[in-house]
């Protein structure tokens, strides 16, 4: 019986809030958990006290209904997770979202991967399995792709810069400082250049090391064609599927397709009919000299056909009549796998074979 169920769970976990008039744009950041930068503690600013909680707050108000001020992501695996007032649809042959960077012009690329996630188990919380956007990488550039990808990065033993100053102009220093090491054996540093003195680490991290994991890791994409007194840093544009990556006046390099969703590792395709968040990670690991490390940044989002999400929305629940607002627990309830649940608290059950909503 739960299994003839689960085939109209997906009707059931589509969301819309209870607003007159629904908005294309972000609504709330979820998560904020960049990776150390140049532009980290700054873009948004940290302040005394400031938890992830209230990080993820200011990256609200700074790209929230189409503010389009800029929260930077830091170096690899850094992310920022959001959503909508709405479950975003995925329509067949078109685009669905727009995500916009700050690529000013073509080969100023720091290209961020999206990942996709639907709010399966109903408790509107981006812990449900996360899905990666696939771009041009795996298609011109196999071989060259890391999947599963892990880097770890340290925080410095002081303020001091670690290690040689190295010159690279008249003007221009820059230094060893935030050390990291990968799944893969690899190891450096994350330089720090006289432009951007504050400290690199997030100030309201208080871990001395930060982790990200199983991840998709991308070809460096940088090349110095000046000298090493004259540094002039040219950052190849992909040829698409990546945020950051071309200038946002290009909206359909800026613009994302949900039948591009594949599992993380193996690469297998997955369909999904709606999505409820969307994550940006920075897809590089890289160091360019003066202009520090490569890290995506992120100045807003958009549902690219706001009326058919909603519509769809509509009509897929239209469709399921089982749903209740369960006012007791009383009786025998499960979860979406079929495992008995002795205390179910809000979310999606299973009682009597009948779906039902705990609110």
């Amino acid at each position: 019986m739960i299994l003839a169920l689960m085939g109209t769970l997906t009707a059931e976990a589509q969301r819309m809030d209870d607003v007159t008039d629904h908005s294309k744009y972000i609504k709330v950041v979820d998560e904020y958990v960049p990776a150390p930068g140049q532009f980290i503690n700054t873009m948004p600013p940290y302040e005394e006290g400031d938890d992830a909680n209230k990080m993820a707050q200011k990256c609200t108000e700074y790209l929230a209904n189409n503010q389009r001020d800029m929260v930077c992501l830091g170096g690899y695996g850094g992310y920022i997770t959001f959503h909508f007032d709405h479950s975003i649809a995925n329509v067949k042959g078109q685009k669905d979202v727009l995500i916009l960077g700050n690529c000013t012009f073509e080969n100023n690329s720091e290209p961020g991967i999206v990942m996709v996630s639907k709010d399966v188990n109903n408790n509107g919380l981006p812990d449900d399995p996360w899905y990666e956007l696939k771009g041009s990488a795996d298609v011109d550039s196999v071989g060259k792709v890391v999947y599963g990808y892990s880097i770890t990065y340290s925080r410095p033993i002081t303020e001091e810069y670690d290690g040689k100053t190295s010159e690279i102009s008249k003007d221009i220093t820059i230094e060893k400082y935030i050390p990291w090491e990968d799944n893969r054996g690899g190891a450096g540093y994350m330089h720090k250049n006289r432009f951007h003195e504050q400290t690199y680490y997030p100030q309201w991290v208080s871990e001395n090391q930060i982790t990200f994991g199983e991840q998709t890791l991308l070809p460096r994409n940088a090349t110095n064609t000046g000298s090493y007194t004259q540094e002039n840093w040219l950052l190849k544009s992909l040829a698409w599927g990546y945020v950051d990556n071309k200038p946002n006046a290009d909206q359909d390099a800026s613009s994302f397709d949900f039948d591009n969703a594949v599992e993380v590792v193996s690469r297998t395709p997955v369909e999904i009919d709606f999505v409820d968040f969307i994550r940006v990670y920075t897809g590089i690991n890289q160091d360019c000299g003066w202009i520090g490390e490569t890290s995506t940044e992120i100045m807003g989002a958009e549902d690219l056909h706001l009326d058919t999400s909603i519509q769809r929305i509509k009509d897929a629940l239209a469709g399921v009549e089982s749903i209740k607002k369960e006012t007791t627990t009383d009786g025998e309830f499960y979860d979406l796998q079929g495992r008995k649940i002795k205390a179910p608290g809000k979310g999606l059950y299973i009682k009597n074979g009948k779906k039902y909503i705990i609110k």
